[in-house]
């Protein structure tokens, strides 16, 4: 953990501090809100719930203080994620996703995006930088990429969208900025879905965008002020909850995850095994020079979709779920979400229980489903 995270991670429970008043509450308080008192000129102070509120500008606030930029929040990681897009685009744009990617992303670009006039194209997250990014206005990228855990040279592609013009998007989910800090590595825009480690407690949709481009800021929260994509307060208070024990759970989260990965990669049911921190892994020189930590997602096949779902059904420490980031190991059979991999393909998403535990109950079911 660099010096820099360090600090970052000791002051933002403390963020709050530094306004407080005798008896005011340690804890952010609630505002649950659509209306403020607002007489005459009420010209920097909340007037209307769709405006602000200011349990949003406290989780705003220390999402800013983790990714050193403006944060815009959103009701989810997709209301983030187009927010970015039709608060940029127009008609007669080109943009660039990942076909390897988060699938929801690469919907909203057919169902929504090309009909208004904006088209797109997609490459593969290891390969993006193949073929230039002449005339496109806009590239998002993910990396590592959800579910193959493919990862992309963020800097590199930073420069060549620059070139030409463009903008970069860098969707950071999987890492949270303790583990990856795309705008450090160039990237103009970072989204992320907070509903995962951030929040991290399994409980709340959440999203944001954060860019030190104060026009893209603008323009962002602009589209979310007039089209009305706001998160609750209650949303926001339990994601601020969340985000002061997000250095914590993270840390054992991608420490377990190592030591996992590592027995893994020896079982002889498991075969295509995905981990940027492995040693042996086709991103891990890449990954070791621009991330933090190698993250808390593994993955990998099983000999088919029987055996998948036998070794997620039989192991008592790993719940049968869609998301990833909670305090809870998960694991899903990614096919049947409609992704391009094998049948027996697993993505294993690592949770704070105890690592040996947690490694005895995967082995055991493993050990099963090879039997």
């Amino acid at each position: 953990m660099s010096d820099n995270a360090k600090s970052r991670a000791a002051t933002l429970a403390h963020l709050r501090s530094a306004d407080f008043a005798k008896g005011d509450p340690i804890p952010l308080p609630l505002t649950m809100a659509s209306i403020f008192h607002a007489p005459g000129d009420a010209t920097g102070f909340d007037q209307y719930g769709r405006f602000s509120n200011p349990t949003w500008h406290a989780v705003e606030h220390a999402l800013g203080h983790l990714e050193d930029a403006q944060c815009v929040a959103f009701p989810s990681g997709m209301g983030a994620i187009s927010a970015a897009f039709f608060a940029l685009l127009k008609s007669g744009d080109r943009i660039l996703l990942p076909s390897d990617g988060y699938h929801t992303t690469r919907a909203l670009a057919e169902r929504f995006l090309k009909p208004l006039g904006v088209a797109f194209d997609v490459r593969p997250t290891a390969s993006i930088l193949d073929g230039g990014f002449a005339g496109y206005r806009l590239v998002f990228v993910e990396s590592p990429s959800n579910p193959r855990l493919d990862i992309c040279d963020i800097t590199a592609v930073a420069m060549a969208v620059h070139a030409q013009g463009g903008t970069l998007i860098v969707d950071n989910t999987t890492m949270t900025p303790f583990g990856q800090r795309p705008l450090d590595l160039g990237a103009d825009i970072v989204v992320s879905a907070d509903t995962k480690a951030i929040n991290g407690h399994s409980d709340v949709l959440f999203g944001h965008v954060a860019s030190r481009n104060p026009d893209i800021v603008t323009r962002v929260k602009d589209w979310r002020e007039t089209a009305g994509g706001i998160p609750g307060p209650f949303e926001a208070w339990l994601v601020h909850r969340g985000l002061e024990t997000l250095e914590v759970r993270f840390d054992r989260m991608c420490s377990s995850a190592e030591t996992i990965a590592r027995r893994l990669k020896d079982h002889r049911a498991v075969s295509g095994l995905r981990f940027p921190g492995l040693e042996g892994d086709a991103s891990h020189n890449l990954a070791r020079a621009q991330m933090e930590r190698f993250g808390f997602l593994i993955s990998f096949e099983l000999a088919s979709e029987e055996q998948a779902e036998a070794f997620i059904d039989g192991c008592p420490l790993i719940e049968a779920a869609t998301s990833f980031g909670g305090v809870h190991t998960s694991a899903e059979r990614r096919s049947k979400r409609g992704d391009a991999v094998p049948p027996g393909f697993v993505r294993l998403a690592i949770g704070c229980e105890p690592v040996e535990e947690l490694w005895q109950a995967i082995e055991t079911s493993l050990d099963k489903v090879a039997n």
